[in-house]
């Protein structure tokens, strides 16, 4: 089906909210099932917050999985004036959230930037806690109020649909997430379209 959407004409956006790993990497994995994919479709969380932290002067302290670090390469890392939270997965230990935590309660104008906002995501062994249980305890704890960069933030799909250059109204968002997937895009003025696989329930 993904073959005879790219055969049609019609242009295409992977918008994922993978905080796990680089693009290339997901790409690669992907490619590996047989999707035609390139890193240049794939709208992600990491870029998008790494052109927040450009714009803005910020210089984050980074609570994300190891193999996501690349993304920020290119972005200056000392002395953090805000905190980025990505799915850590096995990162997000009480020393590494207290850090974070530390940093964040220090600041006299705390920002804290997450890269989604999901409950749980669906593993072949099972169902993992997402990035959205932990910066809702930061937010808690700092009295702070999270800028969201990935699913189902309004920029997030804002971006994928300037990437492609189409208006809202003609577009629509298909996943197995009826809060990050269909709502947001319902949010931002596209159609939605719900998939019975994943964590659809």
């Amino acid at each position: 089906s993904l073959n005879r959407i790219k055969a049609s004409g019609l242009k295409l956006r992977f918008c994922t909210n993978e905080t796990q790993a680089t693009r290339e990497k997901f790409v690669k994995k992907l490619q590996g099932m047989g999707f035609d994919i390139s890193v240049a479709e794939v709208t992600a969380p990491a870029p998008a917050a790494c052109r927040i932290l450009k714009e803005r002067s910020l210089r984050p302290h980074l609570l994300v999985h190891n193999d996501l670090v690349p993304e920020f390469e290119e972005i200056d890392k000392a002395n953090p004036n805000c905190v980025v939270i990505g799915d850590a997965a096995e990162n997000f230990t009480y020393a590494n959230l207290n850090e974070a935590f530390r940093l964040l309660i220090g600041m006299e104008k705390p920002v804290l930037i997450s890269l989604g906002r999901g409950r749980y995501y669906k593993e072949t062994d099972g169902l993992k806690l997402d990035v959205g249980a932990y910066m809702k305890a930061l937010e808690y704890a700092c009295d702070v109020q999270a800028e969201v960069v990935g699913k189902p933030a309004k920029m997030f799909f804002e971006s994928a649909l300037a990437e492609m250059g189409v208006p809202p109204q003609q577009a629509i968002m298909i996943g197995d997430d009826i809060v990050n997937d269909v709502g947001g895009a319902q949010r931002c003025g596209m159609r939605a379209l719900q998939v019975r696989t994943g964590k659809y329930r």
